[in-house]
């Protein structure tokens, strides 16, 4: 039988995660796959995958949002298959970001002005959908370090767009 990876959290902060994976067995491992899953503003689940080579492994994982709980699986590739999944959890430090406030504004049939405020040197993602499921489910979406940006819309329908 395959153990699952042990996954150890070394330290975090407010925008990064430090980890290693260590396997409690001899059997051969060639490497591992890590998914880092968060809930962004409880409408979309989002989910950074890494592949990594070797058996011994310590991750830094940055680019993260301040107190924003964050869900770490991985599974170990071995000379016999691969292994079960094991999971942590951890909340990054500091205080979450407030909401920036969104404007949208339609400049032709198929072009819509976003607009909103919030803080300077931060990545912002736009995500719009023709429905909540859709928003929830596969938004289209777009990121910037911008305060605004025009996206492109199919014509003769109506929107719900999420800064």
């Amino acid at each position: 039988v395959i153990p699952p990876p042990v996954i150890h959290i070394e330290s975090y902060s407010e925008d990064s995660i430090s980890f290693s994976l260590k396997m409690t067995t001899n059997i051969k491992v060639s490497g591992y796959v890590v998914n880092i899953y968060w809930t962004f503003d409880s409408h979309r689940q989002e989910k950074r995958t890494l592949v990594i080579e070797g058996e011994k492994s310590i991750q830094k994982v940055a680019n993260l949002t301040a107190h924003t709980p964050y869900e770490i699986s991985a599974w170990a590739k071995t000379e016999l298959g691969d292994s079960p999944l094991s999971f942590v959890h951890v909340v990054t430090s500091g205080t979450r970001p407030a909401a920036p406030s969104l404007k949208a504004k339609a400049i032709n049939q198929t072009a819509v002005e976003c607009s909103w405020s919030g803080p300077r040197n931060v990545v912002y993602g736009i995500f719009y959908a023709t429905s909540f499921l859709e928003l929830y489910r596969s938004p289209h979406n777009s990121t910037t370090t911008a305060h605004n940006i025009t996206v492109l819309v199919q014509r003769d329908e109506q929107y719900l767009f999420l800064v």
